[in-house]
């Protein structure tokens, strides 16, 4: 039986071996009570991030491919944060080449506000967010000479994204930049998302003179997600609400605390309300399900954010599809306090409906014994005393979930 105690501050980063910039997560840092001088803006982003309940899973820009018989709405709100290219909202921009628009076609905005109608009627918890590209794109982003597209010292327009066939785009120029930022305010002003995400970030300071522009911009109610994979990103931390940790690399022990290090620092340091959004990719097949139970159990009891188990960028069918896994389920309803660590390693919350144990790659086998049966949604098995193996984890429910 493991014996679950309250871990002070320092023992908890102990644990991590993060230093001194962590702290335990709690429910209060991403669902606290709605600030009265919110806009009605802020107040609905807010209302949403609080009123989920959790599990909390995240689409990535491609689907979950699984429910072949489930109408493709339905499937893509059964996710509570989605990001996308404009088009996939129905927006187009206004220009023969999208990289020079400031701007979308005025019939596209109605349609853009029906498909989100739609999807919030579906799930009014669900946040959207449109992908702004500024690091690259494909050919016909910008006019062949165009003076925006990055360039080597021979004048060779450089590659960007080589899978996608993407050309790179001079950041580093203040001009493009300010645009960039254009193309962030037309999408929030078109009341289709919520925000924007910012693929490939770093914390350089062109990219940092570009997120201070987007913020201005957008304003201080939308939200900014941005992609540093399993980095913190302290210069630019302020601007932005949640990372999409994009963690290509979780073969070792050290990678998931890597992960869980950055994970930990986003929640304290990241601005409210924070909508950081972790991912990790199967090793040999989407049935590897301890690894998802792993990346679940793992967002779970670190944040109060989003998870996704999905196919690795490398095979050839589009990257981040993924299955939709029934661990996944909204069983848990909200958090009742802080994920607390133990000495054997394992993280342990507690929620409305049941506990979940995070054990990590490393540790060893977990046991946890309740006062009373608990349901297994790994194994199934209904009892008072549960094991959990290192790399896994389980929701452990108080009765069985609903049909």
């Amino acid at each position: 039986m493991t014996r679950m105690r309250k871990y002070s501050r320092r023992e908890f980063i102990e644990t991590l071996g993060i230093g001194a910039a962590a702290v335990t997560i709690g429910v209060e840092h991403v669902l606290g009570a709605t600030n009265p001088r919110d806009t009605p803006g802020a107040q609905s982003i807010r209302k949403r991030i609080e009123s989920r309940a959790f599990p909390s899973v995240f689409q990535a820009w491609n689907p979950a491919d699984n429910l072949k018989n489930e109408d493709k709405l339905t499937t893509i709100a059964r996710h509570d944060l989605l990001f996308h290219g404009v088009g996939f909202f129905g927006l187009r921009w206004d220009h023969k080449y999208s990289g020079l628009a400031s701007r979308f076609r005025k019939e596209s905005v109605p349609r853009g506000l029906e498909r989100r109608r739609k999807l919030l009627g579906k799930n009014p918890n669900l946040i959207l967010l449109a992908e702004i590209r500024y690091r690259d794109a494909n050919k016909n982003w910008f006019p062949p000479d165009h003076k925006w597209w990055r360039r080597d010292r021979g004048g060779k327009k450089m590659v960007g994204w080589a899978e996608g066939g993407h050309l790179q785009m001079d950041f580093s120029n203040d001009a493009y930049r300010r645009h960039v930022a254009v193309q962030a305010a037309a999408a929030v002003r078109s009341g289709v998302v919520d925000g924007v995400m910012l693929d490939w970030w770093r914390d350089d300071d062109d990219r940092l003179a570009l997120i201070e522009l987007v913020r201005k911009a957008v304003g201080s109610d939308a939200l900014i997600l941005t992609n540093p994979n399993d980095r913190a990103t302290p210069k630019t931390a302020k601007f932005i609400n949640g990372y999409f940790m994009e963690c290509y690399r979780s073969s070792t022990a050290d990678h998931w605390k890597k992960i869980a290090q950055t994970l930990v620092w986003a929640e304290k340091n990241l601005r409210k309300p924070r909508i950081n959004c972790l991912e990790t990719w199967y090793h040999k097949s989407r049935n590897d399900l301890h690894l998802m139970r792993a990346a679940t159990t793992l967002s779970l009891t670190y944040s109060n954010g989003y998870c996704l188990f999905s196919d690795p960028n490398p095979l050839p069918s589009g990257d981040h599809r993924h299955n939709w896994y029934p661990f996944w389920n909204k069983s848990l309803g909200k958090p009742k306090g802080l994920g607390r660590a133990n000495h054997d390693r394992s993280v342990r919350r507690e929620f409305d409906n049941g506990t979940v144990i995070y054990n990590p790659m490393g540790a060893k086998p977990v046991t946890v014994t309740f006062a009373r049966a608990r349901v297994s949604l790994s194994s199934g098995k209904t009892a008072r005393t549960h094991t959990v193996n290192p790399c896994d984890g389980d929701i452990l429910l108080l009765k069985p979930v609903a049909e």
